[in-house]
């Protein structure tokens, strides 16, 4: 029996446009529902946090980040055939897909004959056998943590998420924008459908204005055959405009036009296409700050702001740093053992101010895996600390640095101590001005309250605190009595 077609979705991974899009058209033509992958990195995202229970996948293993690795992984994480597309079909190419478990080969150019009949032949299951529909567990990384922020998001995703209003979404880079998109469109009456997801700020305005609308066969050179644009392809679904605030702003008047009135032409074509599409939107962009300037649409940005959501950065949530970083060790390990993190490496990653937010900590920790040697990341990011968080050096560059380990660590221990020392200085300073109000204090050394506390308590600040606090009212209640005799 073959998978039912309304029910099968297969995952289309290419880093060519043209290709994904055609792909894409003839795939659906055929019945079936696709997500689409621009490179090895984003298949596996996709496997893993799609809401759509992946049946198939096309892969073409020579785009980025891809290769035999990713068709292993893939093969991994979800018990579905997996077709390799690709413009070499030598002997030594097929057998090696073969062997490492592709179900069958394509060639580029695709013809659709061959991609009906391999495509069926894939998901029909052996005499014997029952058909599998898999799906990869939810991705949660950039949302393990107990924080009272991140709780505050937990608690209002499901309510949101069934409601049909535009969100946006904002926050800095590397924070999990995307991750809680995805969990949103999840728990909506669309997670049936497809979210698609275009990033604004990747492509220049021409090719940005054709994903989105589509375009007919002629509307320009180059324009071979007729391309249904991205809200035609999530129709009934939703859509995300990543790095909306980088949009050109005659694209935002059309997209407004389309939040409006639910239609829009595509490029070159003169009949209205109506859709039912749910719009999100993502930016670590100050959009009132865009508005006042005159690159954002303030009309727009009214119509997308109808429900605003604000991802914090890691650190001002220290306390979910360590959950976090068990979480993406764990989910990067694979075969290899686990390697734990050091004392030193848990004081590092709670000094430093990761300005790459949950990104750059996954960073760390798969170098972690690497070199295994968690005190050797801990100077890392302690060195970083000292010089004002300057550029993350690969892993690669730290295998060719000589070794010096007690020489380096007497000389990060004196820096480390220097400090500590001017970070006590500062803290007591702005609470003898604060007269010890720690609030204040926070705000005076612009950090956040709960840091100056962590700081505090960990520099052994908070008794030396309460002491001069004390001394400081005894010395006002002695100045009040002498006055009163007089």
């Amino acid at each position: 029996m073959i998978i039912p077609k309304e029910t099968a979705t297969v995952l289309v991974g290419d880093d060519e446009m043209e290709v994904r899009g055609y792909l894409e058209m003839a795939l659906k033509c055929l019945g079936y529902s696709v997500e689409l992958a621009q490179d090895g990195s984003e298949v596996l995202t996709c496997l893993q946090s799609s809401t759509a229970e992946i049946s198939m996948v096309l892969l073409d293993i020579t785009m980025p980040n891809c290769g035999v690795g990713i068709l292993r992984e893939i093969r991994r994480l979800a018990d579905v055939p997996v077709i390799i597309i690709s413009a070499s079909s030598s002997a030594p190419d097929v057998a090696t897909a073969i062997k490492n478990g592709a179900a069958d080969v394509l060639s580029k150019p695709v013809d659709l004959d061959d991609l009906r009949r391999t495509v069926t032949r894939a998901l029909t299951p052996k005499s014997g056998e029952v058909p599998v529909i898999a799906r990869a567990a939810p991705l949660m990384g950039s949302f393990v943590g107990n924080s009272l922020l991140m709780q505050e998001i937990y608690a209002s995703i499901a309510q949101i998420g069934w409601s049909e209003a535009p969100v946006l979404i904002q926050g800095e880079t590397g924070s999990g924008k995307e991750v809680l998109a995805r969990e949103l469109h999840g728990q909506s009456p669309r997670s049936s459908k497809p979210l698609v997801k275009l990033n604004c700020a990747a492509l220049p305005s021409e090719l940005v204005e054709s994903e989105l609308f589509g375009y007919e066969r002629g509307a320009f050179t180059g324009a071979f055959q007729k391309k249904a644009g991205m809200f035609e392809v999530a129709d009934g679904g939703t859509i995300l405009l990543d790095e909306i605030g980088d949009m050109d702003v005659r694209l935002q008047a059309k997209l407004l036009q389309v939040l409006q009135d639910q239609e829009f032409h595509r490029i070159g074509g003169k009949t209205a296409i109506k859709v039912n599409v749910r719009v999100m939107a993502a930016t670590h962009c100050d959009l009132e700050k865009g508005i006042a300037d005159g690159h954002f649409r303030e009309d727009l940005y009214y119509r997308l702001n109808v429900i605003n959501l604000q991802v914090p950065p890691l650190r001002e949530r220290p306390e979910d740093i360590l959950p976090l970083a068990e979480f993406i060790l764990k989910k990067h390990a694979q075969n290899t053992h686990l390697v734990s993190i050091s004392g030193k490496l848990r004081e590092a990653m709670l000094l430093y101010r990761w300005p790459g937010n949950v990104r750059e900590l996954e960073n760390v920790m798969r170098r972690l895996l690497v070199l295994r040697d968690a005190d050797l990341v801990a100077d890392h990011l302690l060195m970083k600390v000292n010089r004002g968080a300057a550029p993350v050096v690969p892993a690669a560059e730290i295998h060719t640095v000589p070794k010096a380990p007690e020489a380096a660590a007497s000389v990060l221990e004196v820096v480390a101590r220097a400090k500590n020392k001017a970070e006590i200085e500062a803290i007591l300073k702005a609470l003898q001005a604060t007269r010890w109000n720690r609030k204040q204090a926070a705000m005076l050394l612009q950090i956040d309250y709960k840091a100056l506390l962590y700081k505090m308590k960990r520099l052994g600040v908070e008794e030396q605190a309460d002491g001069f606090a004390r001394t400081a009212n005894s010395h006002s209640k002695t100045s009040v009595a002498a006055g009163g005799g007089d």
